[in-house]
């Protein structure tokens, strides 16, 4: 089965909000075994609705609406749909009821309006919203279906677990699909790509390999489609021990673990305690580092040396060290890194200092040049990073950078 998602809504392309509905719901398809055709987003318009959903079923078996359901005027995904679909208006007693029971409740009146959205296109099935005011609604025509729903997340994400999903798993063929991702850190996509050529030139027919790049990051996603899952997961299993075995240091993690939780395991593992020294990140790294749950165990704090007078005050950097090598420098953060390890009083920590820009640069060191350095009370490792332009760029890929530094050295830590 093969589907193609609509969202409905001018904030979306306008960028007042981001679309989290598509990428939910690709997710919980594609472990039906439900291949997602395309996604489009398309403004509150009734004719661009009617052409759009005009064009999904010509394409695609199963089509997701999500958006334009509500009670006010620019709610017109009903309409067109009736409209498309060839079916008149009629007022649906059971939702006005629940209506009704919900502003009860809350000891408010409904309106008109209220009234107005409880009339829904005649023949559909229609899908309870135990969240909201508006409910899902399901069409079937020539073998395919389509599902409208309320584009707030939490009621889309409750008509589909309860609903969408079980009215789906008997009408889907035996066709099954089974992804795979392996984290990366270290190296770029083409690098990678080509450590894995001749492993990606003699995959079977049905598996595929992508790269997916993000800041000092690559996620290598296996995928695979066939009939028998225990077979291709099989497959797929072989294929990314391959991989991995090839790739070595460089992986991290798989599905959705994060460098920082990454980090927190080994930190774990070995029962060592961390702090941070950032300059130019302004306390990202500690952040990245916090947003892991059970961090506190591992995670002793941070501090934010942004000027000179913090990092000889309170890190006893050396003045005569800024003097003859400046705050971006390997001098630095290595004397940083001694400071912090003195009063935090933990086994390793993490320093970083650059120019994130705009900025600050010169020819010496131009925006972009940051120099980080991790290390104990008896080895200490650097590494120089050469950056964009672009500030919350080099932020980002300065925690990405510090963090992964910081797990390779924690690999050779005994």
């Amino acid at each position: 089965m093969q589907a193609t998602i609509i969202t409905i809504g001018d904030e979306i392309l306008i960028g007042q909000i981001v679309d989290t509905n598509s990428a939910w719901m690709g997710i919980e398809l594609n472990l039906l075994g439900i291949q997602i055709r395309e996604i489009i987003s398309i403004s509150d318009d009734h004719q661009q609705i009617t052409e759009t959903v005009d064009h999904a079923m010509k394409n695609s078996d199963l089509i997701l609406v999500t958006g334009g359901l509500g009670p006010t005027k620019d709610d017109i995904t009903k309409q067109a749909l009736a409209e498309y679909f060839k079916v008149e208006m009629a007022f649906h007693e059971p939702t006005w009821k629940w209506i009704q029971a919900i502003f009860e409740k809350l000891g408010r009146t409904t309106t008109p309006a209220h009234k107005d959205q409880c009339f829904l296109p005649k023949g559909i099935s229609v899908l309870k919203n135990e969240l909201g005011t508006a409910p899902g609604m399901l069409f079937e025509r020539d073998n395919k279906i389509l599902i409208s729903m309320p584009g707030v997340p939490h009621e889309m994400k409750y008509i589909m677990s309860n609903g969408v999903m079980e009215f789906l798993k008997p009408r889907l063929s035996d066709q099954v699909l089974v992804h795979r991702t392996i984290l990366t850190a270290g190296d770029g996509e083409s690098r990678i790509a080509a450590r894995l050529e001749d492993i990606e030139n003699n995959l079977p027919d049905e598996v595929k390999l992508a790269y997916l790049p993000g800041l000092g990051q690559v996620r290598l996603r296996i995928s695979g489609k066939g009939t028998n899952k225990t077979q291709l997961v099989t497959k797929i299993e072989e294929i990314k021990t391959q991989i991995v075995k090839r790739l070595g240091p460089l992986v991290f993690g798989y599905e959705k673990q994060t460098l920082s939780g990454a980090v927190g395991q080994l930190l774990n593992d070995k029962g060592l305690k961390l702090a941070t020294a950032e300059s130019c990140t302004g306390g990202y790294i500690g952040h990245l580092i916090t947003k892991v749950p059970g961090s506190s165990a591992y995670f002793n704090g941070g501090i934010i040396a942004y000027s000179n007078e913090v990092k000889t005050n309170f890190l006893k950097v050396k003045q005569q060290t800024l003097d003859d090598f400046g705050a971006v420098s390997e001098q630095t953060v290595t004397e940083m890194v001694h400071g912090t390890l003195e009063i935090a009083k933990v086994d390793v920590a993490i320093a970083i200092s650059g120019v994130a820009g705009p900025g600050g640069g010169f020819n010496e060191k131009p925006v972009g040049t940051i120099w980080i350095a991790v290390g104990n009370r008896s080895m200490v490792q650097t590494r120089k990073l050469n950056l964009f332009k672009d500030r919350l760029k080099n932020i980002e890929y300065s925690g990405s950078a510090a963090l992964n530094l910081l797990r390779r050295f924690l690999l050779e830590v005994k």
